[in-house]
């Protein structure tokens, strides 16, 4: 091959393996760092013990099924291999949810504390789409070492703007509904609507979440790269011909 057919020769191709290849969707590591959809099923199995203990005995025999339950399963996740962040997370709910009921004698606020956690989070999320900065898109972007403009792209602001709000609703409706059984003492109702507003609609709100992360990803992780190698090879002069 010649000189000029060797500084001619187009570049090769960027390596789709690499810095092309699609990003994670959010719901792997955000799942997995909860111990998956099976931790947002083990954090409701206290919360039914609690329940059918408070039907049957005291409150303090109820508090005290609903920790012991929650020893067993974290002992249980943890010699089937779990870390012990997404392994001990329920547990430390439920001690958190007792000693507020030890504090104040009553059964319903056993559920005080995820009432307000609620609360703080439709705060979190729906101020951050009102101030232009949805917090999944802020999620995103530190996943990549705030690497990209992100806000700058009205189709990825779209997306973080609608997958904020999708937690922002389900945050909400949570503690609509739970502050209103609580302050009706409706003890019982509260554990229902734990256990139906927990994991159908955090995995809902999941799904959302990882097209928008997936949406920023195709637009800005994998369209540049590939957009830049395409004017790459265009700017390029056409390849002589080695016959000629």
């Amino acid at each position: 091959m010649s000189r000029l057919e060797d500084e001619h020769a187009p570049s090769p191709t960027p390596d789709r393996s690499g810095t092309n290849k699609l990003s994670p969707t959010p719901g792997s590591p955000m799942l997995e760092s909860m111990g998956g959809t099976a931790g947002f099923v083990y954090s409701t199995v206290p919360v039914v013990m609690f329940v059918i203990a408070l039907a049957l005995l005291s409150t303090k025999a109820a508090v005290i099924a609903a920790i012991a339950t929650g020893v067993v399963l974290t002992v249980t996740r943890l010699v089937r291999g779990e870390r012990l962040l997404a392994a001990s997370g329920s547990l430390t709910g439920v001690l958190i949810a007792a000693g507020i009921v030890a504090l104040t004698g009553s059964a319903k606020d056993f559920f005080l504390l995820g009432i307000w956690v609620a609360f703080a989070g439709f705060l979190a999320t729906f101020s951050s789409v009102l101030l232009r900065r949805p917090l999944t898109g802020v999620a995103w972007n530190l996943l990549h070492k705030n690497t990209y403009t992100w806000r700058e792209d009205r189709a990825v602001l779209r997306a973080h703007d609608i997958a904020t709000l999708a937690a922002a609703l389900v945050l909400g409706s949570r503690f609509a509904v739970k502050q209103w059984l609580y302050v009706h003492d409706a003890t019982g109702w509260l554990a229902f609507a734990k256990i139906a507003m927990g994991t159908p609609l955090t995995v809902v709100a999941a799904l959302v979440v990882a097209w928008a992360f997936r949406t920023s990803s195709k637009r800005l992780v994998n369209g540049p790269a590939d957009q830049s190698a395409s004017q790459q090879e265009a700017a390029l002069p056409p390849r002589q011909d080695a016959s000629r």
